[in-house]
């Protein structure tokens, strides 16, 4: 991606790192096949630029932080928190100029994440906001992050499967689903501005969560927060689950690395304060891990935005409803117009 080449998945937010991989040392990262480099000054403020010395191109990722600057690997030019280059040690006296900089872009910390956006304010298509995730303001659920996991497969294909409840009792059998209660009772889709509300889904399940006693009847609400984010929420029967009053929600933060290669996030709004963090986090990988070989195998990898690309039926109308938004929202990014 050049300087001037924004479109618009580049005016959106996205998740890059967690907050606690960036401390003393640059982290080099990718979004949008744009390398960057991620570090923190001296005051602790987060920094997010393109992984390249405006020198000679060396990726400053492969540089240390000095006093608060970041320092290149090749000729130890030295950039303050604006991205101007304040030092070049081979000339001692010089005082480099203003286009003597490295790019930077706007960068800020939420869900315990760190997100980007590649537009600057004056090229950027719009001005969306960072995905709403609303079980972060509920004080009675406990948040914790999981991933990242790298996925060969494009961030819409992920988020596609996501809202896909057909394939519970095959992918996740005898986890969210069985085979012979794979039916899926119609539910209700609405367009909202960041996507879409698929509301009144059920789905049979032997083990919804990590309390589960028995199979349940388990209550879902999907969200489309954005092209390459969602969440959902999930009630299972009280009746089934050893933990009084048990609720969660997930949500789904995508990274965009490459048209077909992402890095995925989940972040866990759970009513259990008693569990391990490494427990919650080990269900939520035993299930993610059963999907990654099948995203990782669909073929085109990158999702389809025409609706005769590929064949439906009633259950797919979230899918569909989100493969609209994309178009609208002349999404190119991980997808095949």
């Amino acid at each position: 991606m050049t300087e001037t080449s924004y479109s618009a998945e580049a005016s959106h937010w996205h998740p890059v790192a967690l907050v606690e991989a960036v401390a003393d040392a640059p982290v080099a990262v990718s979004l949008l096949e744009q390398p960057l480099v991620l570090w923190r000054d001296g005051t602790g403020s987060l920094q997010a630029w393109a992984d390249q010395c405006p020198h000679r191109g060396a990726r400053l990722s492969l540089g240390k932080v000095c006093a608060g600057r970041l320092e290149c690997p090749y000729h130890g030019w030295q950039f303050e928190s604006t991205g101007r280059c304040v030092q070049v040690p081979a000339l001692p006296e010089f005082v480099p100029p203003a286009t003597h900089a490295a790019r930077t872009f706007a960068v800020q910390e939420q869900y315990g994440l760190i997100w980007v956006r590649l537009a600057q304010a004056s090229d950027a298509v719009f001005q969306p906001s960072l995905p709403v995730f609303p079980a972060e303001a509920d004080a009675q659920l406990r948040k914790v992050n999981c991933g990242p996991y790298d996925v060969a497969a494009s961030g819409p294909r992920i988020v596609e499967n996501f809202l896909d409840m057909a394939h519970f009792g095959f992918v996740h059998e005898g986890w969210l689903g069985s085979r012979d209660a794979a039916a899926i009772a119609d539910y209700a889709v609405e367009a909202t501005p960041t996507g879409l509300r698929a509301t009144g889904c059920k789905a049979m399940q032997p083990q919804s969560n990590l309390h589960s006693t028995t199979a349940a009847e388990v209550a879902y609400t999907y969200e489309v927060t954005g092209p390459y984010s969602a969440m959902l929420t999930k009630v299972p029967d009280a009746n089934s689950v050893a933990l009084a009053g048990y609720r969660e929600s997930i949500g789904l933060f995508i990274c965009p690395v490459g048209h077909e290669q992402s890095r995925v996030w989940f972040r866990l709004a759970v009513a259990d304060f008693a569990s391990p963090e490494q427990t919650l986090r080990d269900f939520q990988h035993t299930i993610f891990t059963q999907d990654q070989p099948v995203l990782e195998s669909q073929c085109p990898k990158r999702l389809p935005l025409n609706l005769r690309a590929e064949v439906h039926v009633a259950t797919d109308k979230a899918s569909s409803a989100y493969r609209r938004f994309l178009s609208q929202q002349s999404i190119t990014f991980g997808v095949i117009p």
